[in-house]
Parts: C-alpha cells; sequence; structure tokens
C-alpha cells in the first residue's frame, strides 16, 4: 500500500481500478518538398485548421449542453490558437522557405510557441500550455489522419491516470466509465479541474509521479476532498473508505429528498432557491435538482464563436423557451455581459490593460444602443410567455440605471409601434457587483425593482484580487468581514426600500456560508444546479432565529479564515 498526495482538484471519494493513459506522442519525419508541392502542403495546413476549427465548435456545442457554458468556453482559448495569424504566417513562410513537410513544420512552430510559454514565470499562464498543446496535437491528427479514442476501450469503471488531461480528454469522459481522475500535472486553475468539478467526479492533479508509481489495474482509491490517492490498498483501508463513500452517497441521497419540496426554514420563513444557467438546454438540469427559478440566465453564448450578430428572433425563441418551461416559476435574463474575460467574435473588441475594469458589460452596451436593444426587443416579446424578469451587469451608479432604462423605453416604444405584445410592467433589476454599486445602493433602489449581488465580481474589486491570478488567489476570500459587511448593508438598504434581494454569485452556492447569507436576510439563492438539493437541504434544516444568531457572531470576527472555520463547525452541528 502507498498514498501519494497532490492538489485536491474535485471532491468526493472514489475506489476502482486504474487505466493509464499513455503520453500521446508524435514522432513525425522531416521530408523535403519539391517547390511545386509548396502550394499543395500549405493546403493541407489549411484544410486541416479548418476541420480542427470545426471539431471544436462542435465539442463546444456538445459540452455546453451537457456540461454547462462555463465548461463549453474552456475551448475558446483553443480557436484563439487558431485563429494566431503569427502562428499560421510563420508555418507558411517556412514551409516555402525550408521546403520541407507541413506536419514538421508545425511541430517544429509548436515546439517553439509551448517552449516560450514555459518559460513564463506566471503559474495561470503557464497552466494554457496545455490548451496550446491540444490544440496544437488536435491540428497534428488531421493532418496525419489519426483519432485518439481511449474511452471507448473503457470496459468497466476505472480510475484514469494520466500525465497530463488536455480539455478534450476530460470532455471525453463525460457520460462514459470514468469514476475519478489523477494527473501528474496541473493545478486548481486548470481547465481539467475545472471540468472534473462540473462532472461531479473525485480527481487529484499536480501528483508528480502517479504514472511512474501507478500501473494500469492497480487498485485505487481517490479521494478528491484531501487530495489524497492511495495505490492497492489493504482490506481495512478498503474497508474505511467504501464506509466514507457509502456514507457521502447517503448524505447527497438525504439533500436528493426534498429537491422538490418548497425551502422554507424551521420557523416558515419562506426563501427562493433558484438556478444559474448559461443555454436553455440547462432547463431540464435546473428542474431537475429542484430549482423554483432561474436566478440568472446568462446570454453571451449568442455572441459567442460566430461571423454575425444574433437576430431578435433567435433570442426571442431562446427566451420563449426558458419562460415556458419554467412557468410559473420567475427567469430573470441578464443583458449582455460581453468584456473581462468574454469576447464578441465578430466585434472588435480594444485590448486593454485591466479588462475586468474596462470596456464591457451595461458600458458596452450603452455605447452600443443598437446591438443592446435587439436583445431588450426579444426579453419584452418573451415576457408574455411566462414570469420574466431582466436585469443590468455591472451598473456603476445610478446614471448608468437610468441610461438603460431610458434605452429600454424605446424598445417599448418600438414593439407598441410595431403592434408586438410585452409585459409592460416587466420587473427591472440591477446585479450589485461594484463597490460604488453597493454604497449608492439607496439611490439604485429608487429606480430598481429588485437586487441580484453578483459577489465572483464584487468580491474581487472590493479585494483588490484577480480571482484568475494564482499568486494572489489565496486573497480571494469570499468570507472576508469587508466581503459579509457590504453585503449586509446591500440586503439591509433593499430590506428599507421594500424590494427583494438575491444573490447569484457563486458564493451564494457555498455551503458553509449559506447559514450567515440566511441570517443577514438574504430573500433568494440562485447557483450552479448540482448544489441546489444541498443548500436546499441546509436551509429546511435551520431556524431563521438561528441563522440570525450564526451571521450575528459571525460579523464580529476578525479575519475570513475564521468566519469560515466558524460556520462550518455551526454546519456539521446544524446537519447532524
Amino acid at each position: 500500500m502507498l498514498e501519494v498526495k497532490g492538489i485536491a482538484a474535485a471532491s468526493g471519494i472514489s475506489i476502482g481500478p486504474a487505466y493509464k493513459i499513455s503520453k500521446e506522442e508524435f514522432v513525425i519525419a522531416k521530408e523535403p518538398i519539391e517547390a511545386g508541392d509548396i502550394a499543395n502542403q500549405i493546403q493541407l495546413f489549411e484544410e486541416a485548421l479548418i476541420r480542427t476549427r470545426k471539431d471544436i465548435m462542435e465539442l463546444q456545442k456538445r459540452i455546453a449542453v451537457e456540461m454547462g457554458q462555463e465548461q463549453a468556453e474552456i475551448f475558446d482559448a483553443h480557436l484563439l490558437v487558431l485563429e494566431d495569424r503569427m502562428l499560421i504566417e510563420e508555418v507558411i513562410t517556412r514551409i516555402k522557405q525550408e521546403k520541407l513537410n507541413v506536419a514538421y513544420i508545425f511541430s517544429e512552430v509548436l515546439k517553439k510557441y509551448v517552449s516560450v510559454f514555459a518559460k513564463i514565470e506566471d503559474e495561470y499562464l503557464k497552466e494554457r500550455i496545455a490548451d496550446i498543446n491540444d490544440v496544437g496535437k488536435r491540428v497534428l491528427r488531421n493532418l496525419l489522419g489519426k483519432e485518439r479514442k481511449w474511452f471507448e476501450e473503457l470496459k468497466e469503471k476505472v480510475v484514469v491516470v494520466a500525465h497530463d488531461l488536455s480539455p478534450s480528454d476530460t470532455a471525453a469522459m463525460h457520460k462514459h466509465k470514468v469514476c475519478a481522475f489523477v494527473t501528474d500535472i496541473g493545478g486548481k486553475t486548470s481547465h481539467t479541474a475545472i471540468m472534473a468539478k462540473s462532472l461531479e467526479i473525485p480527481a487529484v492533479v499536480g501528483l508528480e509521479s502517479a504514472t511512474a508509481k501507478i500501473k494500469t489495474g492497480d487498485t485505487l482509491i481517490v479521494d478528491g476532498s484531501m487530495g489524497s490517492v492511495i495505490i492497492n490498498p489493504d482490506e481495512k483501508t478498503l474497508r474505511k473508505y467504501r464506509q466514507e463513500e457509502a456514507k457521502l452517497k447517503g448524505i447527497t441521497d438525504k439533500f436528493f429528498s426534498t429537491r422538490d419540496l418548497p425551502t422554507i426554514t424551521k420557523d416558515n420563513k419562506e426563501i427562493r432557491i433558484h438556478a444559474n444557467i448559461e443555454l436553455p438546454d440547462e432547463v431540464p438540469s435546473a428542474k431537475l435538482h429542484g430549482a423554483w427559478g432561474i436566478g440568472l440566465y446568462r446570454t453571451e453564448f449568442f455572441y459567442m464563436n460566430r461571423n454575425d450578430l444574433p437576430t431578435e428572433e433567435e433570442h426571442y425563441q431562446a427566451y420563449k423557451y426558458v419562460a415556458e418551461e419554467m412557468k410559473p416559476y420567475p427567469v430573470v435574463i441578464r443583458t449582455l455581459d460581453l468584456g473581462g474575460d468574454k469576447f464578441l467574435s465578430q466585434f472588435e473588441m480594444p485590448q486593454e490593460m485591466q479588462p475586468f475594469l474596462g470596456w464591457r458589460a451595461i458600458r458596452f452596451c450603452l455605447a452600443q444602443p443598437d446591438i443592446f436593444k435587439v436583445q431588450l426587443r426579444a426579453i419584452l416579446r418573451a415576457s408574455v410567455h411566462g414570469k420574466l424578469k431582466l436585469m443590468y451587469p455591472m451598473i456603476s451608479g445610478i446614471e448608468e440605471l437610468q441610461q438603460a432604462n431610458k434605452i429600454l423605453k424605446e424598445a417599448k416604444q418600438e414593439l407598441k409601434k410595431g403592434k408586438k405584445a410585452f409585459d409592460d410592467n416587466i420587473e427591472v433589476g440591477v446585479m450589485i457587483e461594484v463597490p460604488s454599486a453597493a454604497m449608492t445602493a439607496d439611490l439604485l433602489a429608487k429606480e430598481a425593482n429588485f437586487f441580484s449581488i453578483g459577489t465572483n465580481d464584487l468580491i474581487q474589486y472590493s479585494l483588490a484580487v484577480d480571482r484568475a491570478n494564482e499568486k494572489v488567489a489565496y486573497l480571494y476570500e469570499p468570507a472576508h468581514p469587508a466581503v459579509l459587511r457590504m453585503i449586509k448593508g446591500i440586503i439591509d438598504i433593499a430590506k428599507n426600500s421594500g424590494i427583494r434581494v438575491g444573490m447569484c454569485g457563486e458564493m451564494a452556492g457555498e455551503p458553509a456560508l449559506v447559514l450567515i447569507l440566511l441570517g443577514l436576510g438574504l430573500d433568494e439563492f440562485s447557483m450552479p444546479p448540482s448544489v441546489i438539493p444541498e443548500v436546499k437541504y441546509i436551509i429546511r434544516s435551520v431556524s431563521l432565529k438561528q441563522a440570525q444568531e450564526i451571521a450575528n457572531e459571525a460579523l464580529g470576527l476578525s479575519t475570513g479564515r475564521e468566519i469560515e472555520k466558524f460556520s462550518q463547525i455551526k454546519l456539521r452541528e446544524i446537519l447532524q
């Protein structure tokens, strides 16, 4: 028996036989070509790029449906590599100058790019080497006529062991016989780790020498919560972990037992639990997990990876479907939130030093009213098919809210002129995700029907932490006293103004913080569908009075670490 430690990437426990994937290597001969064959080699290269782009976009579409748009967006980086003019021109120029076969030239250029990224000190950028390698191997497979379908060989549930797993490999695991995976390299911000959570299977990465120590067929215990892998455990250890595995399954089943029940505290306070979605195809998952509404319908996917702007009819049909499917529950549609880390394929977005602080979200929409109005008209038209609400992202002050509402009013007038039906009283909300909005929430409350706290950006902006930067990731603390005080201030203002306040950031789905948020007075929680049963179970297990006492005690603590530890202890006490 041997235990090895790595980085916990996705929680849970799994036991199964190891299935080791060999590192995919391409041995490509250096072959001279005649001058008359240069055009043919360039054509082969261009055709491989086109096929690769088609393959990735098809995979992206499938992942969006099966795992969610956030996971599908991982492949945006791959598409950008395929469009890198410097890379493409270098390959073509070298074919002409060196008169060598395209597969060899491309592999050499690829090695050069990987070498450049490997020398960068930033850990986050280093991990993007996996994206370049993944795309490069896809292009080489298309050039050489090869296929990689290791997952089709699986006959039983296995633990996949690999030096590294590309996003493509991880995506291939979906709905195949994989109960966990472990890798030599990778970190918490790697795409492999992100996708493991979506697959809801345990994963440990960064084990360094897992492939050297593990053989196919070895029995493995993967503890994704503790970041440990036990190779060929003895019977006593196996029994212990099988009990833990069964216990975890029992807890999950217990959570699911309340998914169809209303979310009511022990002293009869009703809380609304909603789902965050990015595609209409995610509605069945939201309903399956017990959502009583959609608290955040992200709409950026309409604009991604296409060469034209989406039509009003495309928007309308998608919104209509979600409204009808969720009826009589509410659906909150967030208007276009491009910029930051999401870019419009067909629109020239400026290169910015600080994209998260730049021309994005409502700022972009107010500067492009024609694009904005197309979406607003579609939302209004779809509002007659269900209980739709609309919400503006990244509002920083009252003027932006007023400008957005002015464009909304123009959209309504255009629909009236065209004799098209819509709900003239549709509720209009504001995402509170900028500190200036939190500080002027009393002013915004005069012109908004509801607030939704977007904690992902609010925490980032309040604590001055780039959440994608591994070097300062430890400073990104949802339980930081400053964050909790700011949230309390937003909720208090909303209550005093007579409007409802929800939360749609990742924090709303953190079990350890649910009790505090409930005690602070949050009316609605919106989260990824997979965590809804657990959050619902927690809220049904406590009284509002208990939650308020826990929140008050938490607000008296000095650090985020203290608050998180305290909330975990309280959660365990309540769930026992």
